[in-house]
């Protein structure tokens, strides 16, 4: 009773295993390596309680290979050179198939513990698996990504969820003896948010708290039960999607208050510090933008110093950020404006650059009038000729609209000045 329902279920097999069909499922990335037992270093990367850490076990079994265990948490480079020690004294029995060393929260190594790791790769003594729920170009040393494919994880599916549910109806040795009935699973898989581990944690925890062997699960009862347990399958170090969610809402919003709750609630949670400050960054573009330039400068900064601190000062560094970003003029519309452009270069293709826009390094590409006709602007008065600037397929084409706040109505203005009513200005 003491082991975890996750645990319990955890498949073995990768006919088992549920959900990631892009890298397991037929035609997936992974399937054909695993079938053949060709398994590359690798970086799982994907939110929590998407199976990162069974499929590597998975890939280990199905492939027969040694696996070793480390947690980054808990790990140190010494444990890493034992390990790899291991590995080299097995080598000779297992030399077509290298042990699998699978390190969990990988982003959580520092760079000499990264670094230790390097020669073993690259020698082909262990085979790497490391899995995170970081951006691995953050968080892993080039070096050691450049000798690793990067595969992602997507958080289950409302029908994985689903699945998952029935799969442990129908497996676990314990549930087998109770009348489990599924009435409604609307609230067990919200509450999930993706992460089959929390949706399971939560499923048992209504389990073990009804009355009796016969259990009905409806959404009023998971509800209740939830609220009431929230620390027991919430507050686990994890990332914690719906606070950061509120966090980020409370700043769009225009709330310090709000901003610095749940800032509060995610420092107090033990969230990663440098997760946090990365969300304010991408905030400081996405929904400030040009109105006001220098909030990006300022949560750039404060990336730097909560890298450079750590805690406890740089919740302080945080708090002010987060205050500074509340209290900014918002506008989304560069965020805005590269959405259209992307979206006009998908529906148009590769639309041929203008000859007067085009480099001519060469006597030919002159002879073709690369450049002809163009206007240096800084030979006109103000530094300004008007001189068309998109493809003719698209040509007045506006992808940028300035936001209804005071700086970028002064730019809307200076475009005015500027193009005279080209592009709508």
């Amino acid at each position: 009773m003491d082991t975890p329902l996750a645990e319990r279920i955890r498949p073995q097999r990768l006919s088992e295993y549920i959900s990631q069909q892009h890298l397991v499922g037929p035609g997936g990335s992974l399937t054909h390596q695993i079938g053949r037992g060709i398994i590359p270093s690798l970086i799982l990367w994907g939110p929590p309680g998407t199976g990162k850490t069974t499929l590597a076990q998975i890939m280990a079994q199905e492939s027969n290979r040694p696996f070793y265990v480390l947690s980054a948490i808990n790990s140190g480079v010494k444990e890493v050179r034992e390990v790899i020690d291991k590995a080299k004294q097995s080598g000779g029995l297992f030399t077509a198939k290298n042990p699998i060393l699978f390190i969990d929260e990988i982003h959580r190594f520092s760079k000499s513990q990264q670094d230790s790791l390097l020669a073993a790769v690259e020698k082909g003594i262990v085979t790497l698996i490391g899995a995170t729920t970081e951006n691995p170009s953050f968080e892993v040393i080039p070096a050691l990504l450049s000798r690793c494919q990067v595969y992602v994880l997507n958080p289950f599916t409302k029908e994985d969820l689903e699945a998952l549910l029935h799969r442990a109806l129908e497996t676990d040795s314990i549930l087998k003896t109770k009348n489990i009935s599924l009435k409604e699973t609307e609230a067990l898989i919200r509450l999930s948010g993706g992460d089959g581990r929390k949706l399971l944690n939560i499923f048992e925890l209504v389990i073990n708290a009804a009355d009796g062997d016969t259990i009905e699960i409806t959404n009023d009862k998971v509800m209740q039960l939830a609220q009431k347990n929230t620390v027991l399958y919430d507050k686990t170090g994890e990332q914690h999607y719906d606070i950061i969610s509120a966090f980020i809402k409370s700043m769009r919003g225009s709330d310090p208050n709000g901003a610095v709750y749940w800032l509060a609630r995610m420092i107090e949670g033990g969230e990663d510090l440098k997760f946090i400050a990365r969300r304010m960054l991408i905030l400081a573009s996405e929904d400030i933008g040009n109105a006001n330039p220098t909030a990006l400068i300022m949560a750039n900064n404060t990336f730097q110093a909560v890298s450079t601190i750590g805690y406890p000062e740089a919740r302080i560094v945080l708090s002010q950020c987060a205050i500074y970003l509340a209290t900014s003029p918002k506008s989304n519309a560069s965020y805005m404006a590269i959405n259209h452009a992307q979206q006009t270069v998908k529906q148009t293709g590769d639309l041929p650059v203008p000859l007067h826009l085009r480099n001519a390094p060469t006597t030919l590409m002159k002879d073709l009038g690369y450049g002809d006709d163009y206007k240096y602007a800084h030979d006109f008065e103000n530094n300004f000729a008007e001189q068309e600037f998109l493809p003719a397929e698209i040509k007045d084409t506006r992808f940028y609209d300035p936001g209804n706040n005071s700086r970028e109505n002064a730019t809307r203005d200076f475009l005015r000045t500027r193009w005279k009513g080209k592009y709508g200005y």
